[in-house]
């Protein structure tokens, strides 16, 4: 199992800096991240938060990409129904160009009508329009006329679908899911075979929540805040432009509490290397999980524990990872 490192370059009112400053220490992370062994790096996009959420992940890897020369740079995710699909391949391959063929290309449906409204895309077709956008991506690179062309003959395109219904929305259409869920793998393996592909193709990646410290007690006053705001914030956002009322302020310390099967909002992930690795090892269960990755930092979180976490990711997770 591979290690990967996550990046959202979350830049919280309570805690603003130099947005240049924030984007130059990221790239030095990921400098810092291939240094000390990581296998990749994702980045993630959200548009119009307050603190200046990533907008453009294939923008930030083309800069990863020419201050790296090994790790592999994926988005995680790209929301793809935001754009036109045709600009989506040109600058996909100039990406995969740049880097010399270390695309893994990560597209989402995304989940937020605010987003939608902004690009003037249906917000109720997003899924028809992925599936759509991942055929004309494999043709468009294949044969239609793109160029210049991507390094890579056949670059891997990941799917952020959750749920049993997703799981098999990948498979059919023979692409990575992006879940490192247990329960998801027999619903993408039947999808897999129902499509016509090989079971045996199967590609399972994606991120968990988690901080890995070596002195819980030291670290947890520092990230507590910084975890609330990340979940309420993300769960203002999922509802904004909805008629559903915002949710109720998290517990940071209830969030400590639970693993990832309470869902994607309702756990935080904190403790030593070998305890955060079991919990991830127990989520993935028998899953072909290629791919795990942690976010670098919890929006805003100081430089010195930002550091800190990726150099413990990339040396004591990763090698009890290397071994599952």
């Amino acid at each position: 199992m591979k290690l990967g490192v996550w990046f959202d370059l979350r830049n919280p009112p309570a805690w603003r800096q130099d947005p240049a400053r924030l984007y130059a220490f990221t790239l030095e992370l990921c400098e810092e991240a291939e240094h000390l062994g990581a296998d990749s790096l994702w980045f993630s996009e959200h548009h119009g938060f307050e603190d200046g959420y990533l907008p453009q992940p294939l923008t930030f890897a083309a800069a990863a990409a020419a201050r790296t020369t090994r790790v592999r740079l994926g988005t995680g995710i790209l929301v793809a129904p935001l754009r036109k699909t045709a600009q989506l391949a040109e600058e996909a391959a100039v990406v995969d160009i740049i880097s010399g063929g270390r695309l893994e290309l990560g597209l989402g449906a995304g989940y937020r009508v605010p987003e939608f409204e902004l690009f003037g895309t249906d917000f109720t077709a997003r899924y028809r329009i992925l599936d759509n956008q991942v055929e004309e991506l494999r043709r468009r690179w294949d044969k239609g006329g793109l160029t210049p062309r991507p390094v890579q003959d056949q670059l891997p395109i990941w799917l952020g679908y959750q749920g049993p219904k997703g799981a098999r929305r990948a498979g059919l259409m023979g692409e990575g899911l992006l879940t490192l869920s247990a329960q998801s793998w027999p619903h993408y393996r039947d999808g897999l075979a129902d499509g016509g592909h090989d079971p045996a193709t199967a590609r399972m990646g994606g991120g968990i929540q988690a901080y890995v410290t070596d002195d819980p007690e030291r670290d947890w006053p520092r990230l507590a805040p910084h975890i609330a705001y990340a979940q309420d914030s993300y769960r203002r956002y999922m509802v904004e432009g909805t008629a559903n009322p915002a949710p109720r302020p998290v517990d940071p310390e209830r969030l400590r509490a639970k693993g990832p099967d309470a869902g994607p909002m309702s756990y935080f992930l904190f403790g030593p290397p070998d305890q955060v690795a079991q919990a991830i090892k127990d989520y993935i269960g028998e899953a072909p999980v290629q791919t795990v990755w942690l976010g670098a930092s919890v929006a805003g979180l100081p430089e010195d524990l930002a550091v800190r976490h990726v150099q413990t990711i990339c040396t004591q997770l990763r090698a009890l990872l290397k071994e599952a």
